[in-house]
Parts: C-alpha cells; sequence; structure tokens
C-alpha cells in the first residue's frame, strides 16, 4: 500500500525531532500486517483500563481479533465497544510503534469469518486453525470465541532513536 491524501500523516513537533519528516503510511501498514503481538487497551464497567496481549490480522483497513464470552476484555466490549490495539517494537532507541483506536465491531457473517480463519493460519500456523461455528470461531483449545473488527478512526506512528524521534498521526474515516 502506497501514501495517497488520505494517507498522509500529520507530525506532531511537539514529540518529534526539528528535522523530523512524517512517517509513510506504507510503514504503518506493514508494521500493522506482520506484527506478532498487540496490545488491547478496554474499559472495565467500572472505568479502570484493562490492557492484554493478543494476537491479530489486518486486512489493510482494520485490524481483527478473537476473544471468548467470558473474557475481561468480552466483558469490557459489550459495555464499551472503544478500545486502542499498539504494537511495536518495545526497545528506546530504536524501533517504530504503532497506535490504533477505534471501536470494536463483533463480525457474525459465516463467509466473512471463514475468511478471517485463514488468515490466522496464513499468519500464525495451523496451531490458529479455527472453525467457524455460529458465527463465532471455534477452536479445540479454547472453545466459543467471537471475532471482533476494529477500523482505526485515528493511528499514531512512534518512530524512536536518539537522531529519530517523530510522532505522526492520521485521522482516518
Amino acid at each position: 500500500m502506497t501514501d495517497s491524501p488520505a494517507r498522509t500523516g500529520t507530525l506532531d513537533a511537539r514529540y518529534s525531532r526539528p528535522d523530523a519528516r512524517p512517517s509513510a503510511w506504507a510503514e504503518v501498514h506493514a508494521t500493522l500486517e506482520t506484527a506478532g503481538t498487540y496490545w488491547l487497551s478496554t474499559v472495565r464497567r467500572d472505568g479502570r483500563p484493562h490492557v492484554t496481549p493478543l494476537i491479530a490480522v489486518w486486512d489493510g483497513a482494520s485490524l481483527y481479533f478473537s476473544t471468548g464470552d467470558r473474557e475481561q476484555k468480552a466483558h469490557n466490549l459489550a459495555a464499551n465497544p472503544n478500545v486502542v490495539l499498539t504494537t511495536g517494537d518495545s526497545a528506546l532507541q530504536g524501533g517504530f510503534d504503532v497506535v490504533a483506536e477505534g471501536a470494536a465491531v463483533r463480525i457474525s457473517d459465516p463467509d466473512r469469518l471463514a475468511s478471517l480463519a485463514q488468515a490466522w493460519v496464513d499468519k500464525y500456523g495451523e496451531v490458529w486453525r479455527f472453525e467457524v461455528r455460529g458465527g463465532d470461531f471455534w477452536h479445540e483449545g479454547g472453545g466459543l470465541a467471537g471475532v471482533y473488527e476494529v477500523a482505526p478512526a485515528r493511528v499514531f506512528a512512534f518512530r524512536k532513536g536518539d537522531d529519530r524521534f517523530a510522532q505522526t498521526g492520521w485521522r482516518l474515516a
């Protein structure tokens, strides 16, 4: 994916070196597509935050993750669908981090779920092969899991390193 006028980010000079340039959307896309682990932030009913690592797939426009209905994140999403998904490199002196904000929407269309199940296998291997059952994913090791789509409304990229610090933001439709 290449940058287009709609995908041109805005550099935030407050958190960037004076000579920094905005990060390219193509780098954001590549990071979201290839990341192994993401961190999902949700909000509990009482307002306390909840953060958990998980795996996800990116299709170029949305991130997808799954969770069992009895897990804390599923309870949180039922009350408040607004989430933040982050991924990147934990090193301070280098790397590239991405933060995606949006609302998580549960997906139940069997054809879409079948396509996403294959995307999980393509990215993570056979150990993450899901069956589609009744509008959910099913896995022998974990039972049923709802699948959620997050089409980011805002994305931030953080480039790190002594001579590279830059924060770029995008507002997406």
